[in-house]
C-alpha cells in the first residue's frame, strides 16, 4: 500500500468521513490522484461511498470496517517497534524521551491541525 493510501485511510480514521475534494487537499494530491486512489481502496474494500444526509449532492468517503482493521493493525504494529527500540535506550535516553513528551505532543497536534484544515 502506498503511503498515500495509508495516510488517507488513517485521514478518515481520525476525522471521519470526507469528500474527495478534501481528502486531496489534506493529503496534498490533485482531485484525478485522489479519485483513482478512492476507487482502488474501493474495489480493495477498505473505502466506501455514501451519500451525504445533508446534502444529497455531495458524495463522502467512508472507512468500511475492513480499512478501520487496517489502520488499528499498523497502528498497532508502530507501537510494538516503538517498544522494542525504546527497551533498547538507556535510563538516561528514556529519560530525555519522557521529557520531550510535551513538546511531541504540541507538534502532534499541530501537524493534525496542518493536516486536516478546516472541519465541515
Amino acid at each position: 500500500m502506498s503511503l498515500t493510501s495509508a495516510a488517507t485511510l488513517a485521514t478518515l480514521d481520525r476525522t471521519g468521513p470526507r469528500r474527495i475534494t478534501d481528502l486531496a487537499s489534506v493529503e496534498g494530491v490533485t482531485q484525478p490522484a485522489m479519485t483513482a486512489l478512492v476507487r482502488v481502496m474501493e474495489e480493495s474494500g477498505l473505502v466506501e461511498r455514501r451519500g451525504d444526509a445533508c446534502d444529497k449532492r455531495v458524495t463522502l468517503v467512508c472507512l468500511t470496517e475492513a480499512g478501520a482493521s487496517y489502520v488499528r493493525t499498523r497502528r498497532q504494529a508502530g507501537v510494538h517497534a516503538y517498544q522494542r527500540l525504546i527497551g533498547e535506550l538507556t535510563g538516561d535516553e528514556v529519560e530525555a524521551l519522557v521529557a520531550a513528551l510535551p513538546a511531541l505532543n504540541h507538534l502532534a497536534e499541530l501537524e493534525s491541525q496542518d493536516r486536516e484544515g478546516p472541519k465541515r
